[in-house]
């Protein structure tokens, strides 16, 4: 199979033609942009990381505070490493926000995309753990609109899911080009299933539970998002359980979406973005980047991402329908180039699938 057939076999976004320029057409290669879209995030992460308020002790604690709940045996190491870090705080916080700059620029040089991608989900798990506590699994308070069980996690997953490999057969969506059609299934079945059983959970759906966790986030971001902050938590006021169970029927309706028709599909994934921006706005008070300490952006844009990773692909034009417009197929339609570090598979993840066949 040529290589250009082996373009066409994956998801891949196209641009409109440009009918005054009649420039070539360029298709995305999907995957690739995620993976751009990730090491932003990561390059985010670390520049948060250098903030004057992570070389203060007030960060060590924060490490510290991950193990309150959790058993002996889990809140043992982290107590150690918030120890350790308060005694060479600058040193360490210089490294940590290093090696998020360097997982952000490897994952977005392509060169070094695979080597980043297995080093973000080896430092997503150890941040997982000493950093954030297991997300309060174990302690019973993971709440998905406070980006439990862990917004790192999402990180990993999006990591496994952007690899840069591609199984023998034309995936219906980006997730399912390195792991396969089932096992990117049962991922996003998983992962929304334990979203809404955490959103379940007898804390999580108290009366005041949803409106105390807004007015939580209020202190010190600027007057309009306190505002508005304020009227959503006096709106959801006595309605924490009418909120969980809005929220886990949204989530499992988005769990069962990657076996709906291709429109449905689309349908729960707006549903999934929709539900993460208005997660980051009200629940999340936009990752506290407008306001300071600040550590990650939180979940909302990596549900987002995730989401994306999931959207069906458009039917590629076959080699048939290119002769039939007199085009060859490896031709495409006039439109408006796009950057050459966007266009195309990966030359490895081609390889490997001609390899494969």
């Amino acid at each position: 199979m040529s290589e250009a057939a082996a373009v066409d076999r994956h998801p891949a976004w196209r641009i409109r033609p440009d009918e005054e320029t009649r420039t070539p057409a360029v298709r995305i290669d999907a995957r690739r942009a995620l993976q751009l879209a990730l090491a932003g995030l990561w390059l985010l992460d670390g520049v948060l990381q250098y903030q004057p308020a992570m070389f203060t002790q007030a960060f060590p604690r924060m490490l510290a505070e991950g193990a309150v709940g959790n058993p002996a045996v889990i809140a043992r190491p982290i107590i150690w490493d918030a120890t350790f870090v308060g005694h060479h705080l600058v040193l360490l916080n210089t490294v940590f926000a290093a090696i998020q700059l360097l997982l952000g620029l490897g994952i977005a040089f392509r060169p070094t995309v695979r080597l980043a991608l297995a080093a973000s989900v080896a430092w997503a798990l150890a941040v997982w753990w000493l950093g954030e506590g297991l997300g309060g699994v174990l302690s019973g308070a993971a709440d998905p609109r406070d980006s439990g069980p862990g917004a790192v996690l999402i990180y990993a997953l999006i990591a496994m899911l952007l690899w840069p490999a591609d199984w023998p057969f034309a995936a219906p969506f980006t997730a399912a080009r390195a792991v396969g059609l089932r096992a990117a299934r049962v991922l996003w079945v998983v992962f929304w299933l334990s979203q809404a059983y955490f959103v379940l959970t007898p804390e999580n759906r108290a009366p005041q539970a949803a409106s105390a966790l807004i007015a939580g986030m209020e202190s010190g971001e600027p007057g309009w998002l306190a505002g508005l902050m304020r009227g959503a938590a006096s709106l959801v006021a006595g309605q924490g359980l009418a909120v969980s169970i809005v929220l886990a029927a949204a989530f499992l309706l988005i769990a069962a979406g990657v076996f709906l028709p291709v429109r449905a599909a689309r349908a729960t994934l707006v549903l999934a973005i929709v539900l993460a921006a208005t997660t980051w706005l009200f629940f999340q008070a936009l990752g506290g980047l407008l306001a300071a300490g600040a550590t990650d952006p939180e979940s909302g844009p990596l549900l987002a991402l995730l989401a994306l990773t999931y959207w069906p692909a458009a039917p590629a034009r076959d080699a048939d329908t290119a002769a039939d417009a007199g085009t060859p197929a490896d031709a495409g339609t006039p439109g408006i180039a796009g950057p050459s570090f966007l266009a195309g598979p990966d030359p490895s993840a081609v390889a490997e699938g001609s390899a494969a066949r």
